[in-house]
């Protein structure tokens, strides 16, 4: 894909600068780990810095887009869903593995994304109608999901999300791994989207996730070609995304496993 949109374009420019001053403050991670108070604070201190950069960048872009925040209502007509540090306990433990995502929505629906990990500068970027893609030097990578059709054979990935629900988590995991091949926690819901939808990893299923932390990701799954379920949705002739958006509770998966992990954690 050499051609960017100009709104992809504008999304990519406002990650990259807000990763800026994150990509900094991991650096100094290490040297904080024996001090409890100053690490929780560094921390704290690098997600707002993040967060106002980014608000920064996208309203001088969109002026006229809004702001959704996790927990509320969307915004009516355009508005931009933003993680500012989604993996925020792997980059205080400075553990490579976090993201910064941008998502569109515009008359509802999902229209432009971005993830970023700017620990392995890998970015993610998908279009409504256009495909997903990761970014390269000079072509980038058309993304695909896997093809895998054997549960037995595919890596899954989890996250735990509050642990005063430990009990649906623990029904997830005892109906996962008997069948799966592998199931993986790494902590960062977008990064495990996108990885769905590089065909790296061939499903995730989760609880209770964030809207900002799961939109971009959904947007790129669909565009790899994959599909996205509401965990317990009782009809997946069809997908529910607005379920999942209003839930946090996602299956994202290739178009193959779709049926066999839904009637796995709906027996």
């Amino acid at each position: 894909m050499s051609y960017l949109s100009a709104n992809m374009n504008m999304l990519m420019t406002a990650v990259k600068k807000a990763a800026s001053s994150l990509s900094r403050d991991f650096s100094e991670i290490e040297k904080l780990q024996s001090s409890v108070k100053g690490h929780q604070e560094f921390v704290a201190a690098a997600v707002r810095k993040v967060e106002a950069n980014l608000r920064t960048e996208l309203s001088r872009s969109r002026p006229a887009f809004a702001f959704a925040e996790n927990g509320k209502p969307r915004p009516a007509g355009s508005c931009f869903i933003v993680s500012s540090l989604d993996g925020v306990v792997n980059f205080a433990h400075g553990i490579p593995h976090f993201s910064i995502s941008i998502a569109t929505c515009e008359n509802g629906a999902l229209t432009a994304a971005v993830i970023y990990n700017p620990a392995t500068d890998e970015l993610y970027f998908a279009e409504k109608g256009n495909g997903a893609y990761k970014e390269g030097f000079r072509n980038h990578e058309r993304l695909r999901v896997s093809f895998r059709k054997e549960l037995g054979e595919c890596v899954f990935s989890t996250q735990i999300n509050d642990k005063e629900n430990l009990g649906a988590y623990a029904a997830v995991r005892d109906k996962l791994v008997p069948q799966a091949g592998a199931l993986r926690v790494f902590g960062a819901a977008s990064l495990d989207l996108a990885y769905v939808a590089a065909g790296k990893i061939d499903a995730t299923v989760s609880l209770g996730n964030s809207l900002s932390d799961i939109a971009a990701g959904i947007l790129l799954v669909k565009e790899a070609g994959g599909s996205v379920y509401e965990l317990n949705q009782k009809d997946i002739r069809s997908e529910d995304i607005e379920a999942v958006l209003a839930s946090g509770n996602i299956i994202a998966c290739n178009a193959n496993l779709g049926k066999k992990v839904y009637d796995l954690l709906n027996k």
